[in-house]
């Protein structure tokens, strides 16, 4: 089974503190699937402005913790690693749900299913869960754009 620890996941993805949102891959077989974790802390910066009576994960992180482990999951199907001269970017989220909230203690595990690739475009299913239940899915479409091409 393939895994990766902390260092290895920051030679794949750009992001870093407050915005590196995948702390551990877990599996993953290229052109197929990747499971990750995001362990939510209390330390998180969004939490202090984020409900601070009931502290709570924004939907839209946990999207963006999904794309991040799907990034990961194309680089390793692609056999390549993000660099400098490229970015990583959405084209779409698609049936976006958010079933249960998100909250300090949590273990976010993302799972990503590659369902196809074309013409420069990832799609992917994917889920978030705590324990063993859904606490968001979408739907993500992603592409790989060369810097200079992405400023025009």
């Amino acid at each position: 089974m393939n895994s990766m620890d902390i260092q290895q996941v920051l030679e794949f993805l750009p992001h870093r503190y407050p915005f590196l949102l995948v702390d551990r891959v877990l599996s993953y077989e290229p052109g197929k699937n990747l499971v990750a974790i995001k362990n939510v802390t209390i330390n998180e910066p969004f939490f202090g402005g984020h409900f601070p009576h009931h502290p709570v994960m924004p939907g839209v992180l946990i999207i963006e913790a999904l794309a991040q482990a799907a990034a990961i999951l194309s680089f390793k199907t692609m056999d390549a690693r993000g660099d400098d001269q490229s970015v990583y970017y959405f084209v779409g989220i698609d049936r976006a749900r958010f079933k249960k909230p998100v909250t300090a203690g949590d273990t976010l595990r993302l799972d990503i299913t590659l369902q196809r690739y074309v013409r420069g475009i990832w799609k992917f299913w994917t889920e978030a869960r705590v324990g063993d239940k859904v606490v968001a899915e979408a739907e993500l479409m992603c592409t790989v754009r060369a810097l200079k091409d992405a400023a025009e």
